[in-house]
């Protein structure tokens, strides 16, 4: 990514964020950056589910965002990625969605293994793996239901079930359906692999 500052900037942010693709293209400067200073927390209300989610910029992804707000002149009304055609005031998803793949190339990576939503699982995967703590990574994506960061994770509900970080009912995966369709309740025996 030498010399492609937009292009670290949004692989960064879109790892950090964990943002669907429609509101990371659609960000302002101003939802991370006051003046020349890049936030390190920031808050935007999702375009799907109109509800607010925090995402946290590491220092990396906040240098590289700096350097490419200075480099395009930005100000803080703007978008953070400007569309280069006149028809559009910001970077388009279907345009990300083909950086995606063109990063993916570079890396040595399959392009069509990998789409926007696998930067936006990256985060949350490697949280998830070391914290087990499925409802701090249904916030983190904004999910409503924690069915769907399960479906999200690719994890199995009784994966979910053996690592609890804390009680069933606090962590929200009560009410969690199986495999097979039926309703899990907190106290339901964990299914052992052999059966």
């Amino acid at each position: 990514m030498a010399g492609k500052t937009r292009d670290l900037a949004l692989l960064n942010l879109a790892i950090d964020s964990k943002l669907r693709g429609c509101d990371l293209v659609s960000l302002r400067v101003r939802d991370v950056a006051h003046g020349e200073h890049v936030l390190a927390r920031a808050s935007i209300l999702q375009s799907k589910t109109h509800a607010p989610v925090r995402f946290e910029l590491t220092e990396q992804t906040c240098d590289a965002v700096r350097a490419w707000i200075e480099q395009a002149c930005l100000s803080a009304a703007d978008y953070l990625f400007p569309s280069r055609q006149s028809a559009s005031s910001h970077l388009s998803t279907r345009q990300y969605a083909r950086l995606v793949k063109q990063w993916m190339a570079l890396m040595g990576g399959d392009p069509a293994d990998y789409g926007t939503n696998s930067l936006r699982r990256t985060k949350a995967k490697l949280i998830y793996r070391k914290t087990k703590n499925l409802r701090a990574v249904q916030l983190l994506l904004g999910h409503r239901k924690i069915e769907s960061t399960v479906r999200y994770l690719g994890i199995e509900v009784d994966d979910a079930w053996r690592w609890p970080s804390t009680s069933s009912a606090e962590s929200g995966i009560s009410g969690v359906r199986s495999g097979a369709g039926r309703r899990l309740s907190p106290d339901a025996p964990v299914a052992s692999s052999n059966s």
